[in-house]
């Protein structure tokens, strides 16, 4: 009589914490739940089944939770139903929010969790206009602080509406005195010229500067930014921030510029990225940030950014007579009311002597003058 051949014992993963399956002689499935310091349960049926799971999380409760999970159940368990935190839990839930870009995510996350710190034990369904008109008027100190929320309140009562907990937005019914000379500025012509007098071509800050100054991309997209990008003339730029992929040309200044810092630094080349730390890695969006406001400082220019360069280089293309649909196509816009808001440093003088010699040109031709 020949030896019978040994079960199979073939251990293979499958995709529930602490479930291990084997094959026993028979060929079937064996699920168990196998947890360091806890005794092994054999775990009835097939994974998903109602008998599988109901012994899995009896399995599972034995095991000590951490602190961590603990007070975030203790929390959860204090969210009164539909409270201001639980709608705006609710937003952070929501495909309109998970699909955000990280930074934009943590931006919003800021913004309304100090709201949620305040006001989240209110009634999400008795909040009433006149009610967010007193928050917003409290903070007339900080009018872009208020204006920034209210965008953000506009989208979670929003959410309200499509959840069929409210019948109105309460927000849409309220106003914020906006700040007339908000946000940050663009360079003048004489502070860049102040920049470039100071950080000679070759330098990494130049370099850096001229990156922002002639594609008009924010710092998060100018740090990926590397040689592999450029080609026939163009670079291109996947925008961190909104997913929007560009082509731009390279204008002639920047190409000098990269020329001139290759030529001092012949081992740049093997980088990936144009402009790199001292120790030649890449930037991280915030390093780069801090970085280069130094250099700002160090060139007599203390409180500029590189985002105020964005904005210059759209004040830049409106000075040259491009159409707003020309400048989001370089800085990426998909609204052309988001361009305005780089466009309305133009200079006002250029624009109306522009104006003017037009209407000169049109009366000389029908000889009104």
């Amino acid at each position: 009589m020949g030896r019978r051949s040994a079960p199979m014992k073939a251990m293979a993963k499958i995709e529930i914490a602490y479930v291990k399956a084997y094959k026993d002689r028979h060929g079937r499935m064996r699920y168990y739940y196998r947890r360091k310091g806890l005794a092994t349960v054999a775990l009835p049926g097939e994974p998903g089944t109602a008998e599988f799971m109901a012994a899995y999380q009896m399995a599972d409760a034995r095991a000590p939770r951490p602190n961590a999970v603990i007070a975030a159940e203790k929390a959860a368990s204090r969210i009164q139903p539909r409270s201001v935190t639980a709608l705006i839990l609710e937003y952070y839930r929501s495909a309109e929010f998970t699909q955000l870009a990280p930074s934009t995510r943590r931006a919003y996350r800021g913004q309304l969790d100090r709201f949620r710190t305040a006001h989240g034990d209110k009634g999400a369904l008795s909040i009433q206009a006149h009610h967010l008109e007193a928050i917003f008027l409290a903070m007339a100190a900080t009018p872009e602080a208020a204006v920034n929320l209210r965008k953000r309140l506009r989208r979670v009562f929003r959410l309200a509406v499509r959840l069929g907990w409210r019948q109105d937005n309460p927000v849409t019914e309220t106003e914020v005195a906006r700040k007339r000379d908000r946000g940050i500025k663009g360079w003048s012509e004489q502070e860049i010229a102040q920049f470039e007098t100071h950080w000679k071509s070759g330098t990494r800050e130049r370099l850096a500067f001229a990156l922002c100054l002639y594609t008009g991309q924010r710092r998060s997209d100018v740090v990926t930014m590397g040689r592999q990008h450029v080609k026939d003339g163009r670079i291109s730029v996947a925008q961190q921030k909104t997913s929007a992929r560009l082509k731009i040309r390279l204008h002639t200044a920047l190409s000098a510029e990269i020329a001139a810092y290759d030529a001092a630094h012949p081992t740049a080349k093997k980088h990936l990225t144009f402009v790199t730390t001292q120790a030649g890695s890449a930037f991280t969006v915030e390093g780069f940030g801090n970085w280069f406001r130094d250099a700002c400082a160090a060139a007599g220019l203390k409180g500029k950014s590189p985002h105020g360069l964005r904005k210059s280089a759209g004040r830049r293309l409106a000075e040259a007579g491009c159409s707003e649909k020309q400048i989001a196509a370089i800085l990426g816009h998909r609204s052309l009311s988001e361009v305005a808001r780089y466009t309305r440093e133009a200079s006002q003088a250029h624009l109306a002597d522009d104006a003017m010699a037009r209407l000169e040109e049109a009366e000389t031709r029908t000889g009104r003058v």
